[in-house]
């Protein structure tokens, strides 16, 4: 039954790109009225999924101007002061100025320091470097909080893959060791936010954060969703790198806005009680910040969310000193991150061939949201922007000789083009996002980065179909098809904004 549900996503996104080009050859005038409906089915969903962009921004602006811990005294007095945060970061070979920059923003937030924990999650399989940069680090941040762990994860415990995954669970349970056992806190009382080595977070993060965890009704079957924002370095990345970066960024935002479909991503903070319940993260995946909300979903039958905070962490956009290595390593991070698939036969497993208390409504919900959206990832924007054409193509003398085969690349294009008005909302608003301009980046560059966007539908080719495609197809293959983990390189490379 496993295998079965890793071939499904594949079998369904290569099914329907076969038919695609197989029915306009067979009939192609029931083709031709399918992609105008699509088109438009399209052209709704982006202005449905504008408003919630629009409406996770007017609530993100809300939360940033927000003095989060005067709300905590306000809302919580006499509560509030028994959250401690511990913050996870997970190093491989990231170099010291993304270190330091991450190190810095943590010691610049306002939350009370005594009850901020740092574990510097290292490899031992990093090598002296690395450590050397772990101790550097240390000895210029320990007295910023209330404790700086440096640990290094062993690089040879059986089971284990080489990953984010296991090396958080090697920090964390370290961390416990101390929060616990040394220090006597409560795990109800701790919150575990796990960030990549070049996470920066704003000043008021941890309040806010502290803030939801009270307000939630079941504060300790939750996850605390921020909103990535890749920014660090935004104004180093080329274009089709600064559109991607985006990208990704106002899906996270849209997602905020429909909680019922939320599930966590990359940054995430988490309840140590939830954790621990859990085991912490698994060991044996690449996708384990997504795995987790699974992990945590099925561990308490269906009672335990996703919580959007409307709140941003910064992240560094994919950039190295070459443009092909840049489009490289973009594809290489795309892919990773659709091989969150390997999910889906663990949470279908989970849901249809072990017992489960959770109604079948609310598992065909996510199962089927689950399939759509990986279909969706792999197909849609091949059908849209690479497809319209074929039955004009295949669909021989007869059909094209009739008046919808005419019709049908300008009826496409108007309704592509018509869509094209919510991209436009997305380039204003990432100017909006762009962090301060640096001093050599004149204003008249704006331009530029407003026109960037006509890249969105390549970049939705060949940076999300292609590569949503490849690991759909690499996980219904299995064996030695299946990806390990690849770190995305990091770096400042100084060079002039494009």
């Amino acid at each position: 039954m496993q295998r079965f549900f890793e071939i499904l996503p594949a079998t369904f996104a290569w099914l329907t790109l076969v038919l695609m080009v197989v029915l306009s050859w067979l009939t192609p005038t029931a083709v031709s009225i399918f992609i105008i409906m699509f088109d438009i089915y399209w052209l709704l969903k982006t202005v449905y999924l504008s408003f919630h962009l629009r409406s996770t921004f007017s609530q993100m602006r809300a939360n940033l101007a927000l003095d989060w811990l005067e709300a905590l005294r306000r809302d919580f007095a006499g509560t509030w002061e028994g959250v401690h945060h511990l913050v996870v970061l997970p190093m491989y070979n990231e170099p010291y100025v993304v270190v330091r920059e991450t190190f810095e923003s943590l010691a610049k937030t306002n939350y009370p320091k005594e009850k901020v924990f740092i574990v510097l999650a290292t490899e031992a399989r990093a090598g002296k470097e690395a450590a050397e940069t772990a101790e550097r680090i240390r000895a210029e941040f320990a007295g910023s909080f209330g404790e700086l762990l440096v640990v290094a994860h062993p690089g040879d415990i059986p089971g284990e893959l080489a990953g984010k995954g296991s090396n958080e669970t090697w920090a964390a349970r370290e961390a416990k060791k101390f929060i616990v056992d040394k220090r006597n806190l409560s795990p109800d009382e701790v919150l575990v936010s796990v960030f990549d080595v070049d996470t920066q977070v704003f000043p008021n993060y941890f309040g806010r954060l502290a803030h939801a965890f009270l307000c939630a009704p079941n504060r300790l079957r939750t996850i605390y969703q921020p909103i990535p924002f890749f920014t660090n370095n935004i104004f180093e990345a080329p274009a089709l790198a600064r559109v991607v970066s985006f990208s990704a960024t106002f899906w996270q935002m849209m997602q905020q806005s429909r909680p019922e479909r939320l599930t966590s991503f990359s940054s995430q903070a988490i309840p140590l009680r939830a954790l621990m319940d859990m085991g912490f993260w698994e060991v044996d995946v690449v996708s384990e910040d997504s795995r987790v909300f699974w992990q945590g979903y099925l561990r308490y039958q269906g009672d335990f969310r996703c919580v959007p905070l409307f709140y941003p962490v910064s992240m560094d956009a994919n950039v190295a000193p070459k443009f092909w290595q840049t489009m490289k390593n973009i594809y290489k991070q795309q892919r990773r991150w659709a091989w969150g698939v390997e999910n889906t036969p663990y949470l279908l497993d989970g849901f249809f061939r072990k017992p489960s208390k959770i109604p079948m409504r609310t598992r065909l919900y996510w199962a089927f949201t689950d399939l759509e959206g990986r279909h969706s990832w792999a197909t849609n924007a091949i059908m849209i922007f690479a497809l319209g054409w074929l039955p004009v193509m295949l669909g021989g003398k007869a059909f094209n000789d009739t008046l919808l085969s005419y019709n049908l690349p300008e009826i496409t294009r108007f309704i592509v083009n018509l869509s094209m008005i919510g991209v436009a909302t997305s380039a204003i608003l990432s100017l909006i996002l762009l962090p301060p301009r640096p001093q050599d980046f004149g204003r008249s560059r704006y331009l530029w980065y407003f026109i960037q966007w006509a890249l969105l539908p390549l970049t939705l080719i060949i940076f999300g179909c292609v590569p949503a495609l490849e690991a759909q197809t690499r996980l219904a293959v299995g064996g030695k098809w299946r990806l390990g983990f690849w770190v995305t390189p990091k770096g400042r490379y100084a060079q002039k904004a494009r």
